[in-house]
């Protein structure tokens, strides 16, 4: 191998890898954006600590403390334009819904609540501040 071949590999741009937890990623700027652009309700946005690997000891105090399967990833406690809450769904843009989160938007949405599917800052920003700013007609 020449030297010129050995150069054009070191230099060679490596493949990116697919960022891993795409989902946290995006979930994580949403909510510090959130916390700066509305600071009075930082308080009243907040995660839900659903997933995650658990051994069955702890599974089973959690499901016994009220962890209900398919429950949205964050929720926004502020009424606004009709609605009780704000439910955000944070997927991927190839990201789709469980059979539980599905189930569970359905109950939220039939109580009342907005509930929405989240796969972008853009899309979260645009969410956030139709719901709490909502246009006057």
């Amino acid at each position: 191998m020449t030297f010129e071949e050995l150069k054009a590999i070191a230099n060679a741009k490596a493949e990116k890898a697919k960022p891993k937890h795409e989902e946290s990623q995006i979930q994580r700027s949403c909510l510090r954006w959130f916390r700066l652009q509305y600071p009075q309700y930082a308080l009243l946005c907040f995660a839900v600590p659903n997933g995650g690997a658990r051994n069955k000891r702890e599974a089973s105090i959690m499901k016994a403390e009220g962890v209900t399967a398919g429950v949205a990833d964050v929720i926004l406690l502020i009424p606004s334009s009709g609605y009780a809450s704000l439910c955000l769904e944070f997927k991927t843009q190839t990201g789709r819904q469980q059979d539980t989160q599905k189930a569970w938007q359905k109950a939220a949405e039939t109580a009342g609540n907005k509930y929405t599917v989240i796969r972008s800052f853009d899309e979260f920003r645009n969410e956030v501040t139709n719901y709490l700013q909502p246009k006057k007609r």
